[in-house]
């Protein structure tokens, strides 16, 4: 079972503070700022934010359709063979990503306001 970038689109799209930019010149979803996914440039693999953990259960699970390359090694991310790809995993993917991006924004630290050096 495969899924198209179409599709993909329809389902980021679908989650609710998702906008569609671009990255790297490839069509992208993000939330706050925040990529979730990017096309790659190859038109067939979708690099989606994950957690190490998770990436190296998928790999083992799935290297047909699971996979990185030298470049996202030391990223949290996770090259998806949409060719390959069942639809109800690359939602999964997505809303995780969804997740994990938004507790990135919660965890970022707050900047103090500079205090005036006359006060």
């Amino acid at each position: 079972m495969a899924i198209t970038f179409t599709d993909v689109r329809k389902i980021a799209l679908s989650l609710g503070n998702v906008e569609e930019g671009t990255s790297y010149g490839t069509a992208a979803f993000k939330s706050g700022g925040k990529l979730l996914a990017r096309l790659r440039e190859d038109g067939d693999s979708l690099v989606v934010g994950t957690t190490f953990e998770e990436r190296e259960e998928m790999i083992a699970a799935e290297p047909d359709v699971y996979y990185i390359t030298e470049h996202y090694r030391n990223y949290p991310w996770v090259l998806v063979r949409l060719s390959r790809a069942n639809p109800d995993a690359v939602r999964d993917l997505l809303k995780r990503a969804l997740r994990l991006a938004a507790a990135k924004t919660r965890r970022a630290p707050r900047r103090r306001p500079a205090k005036h050096p006359h006060s």
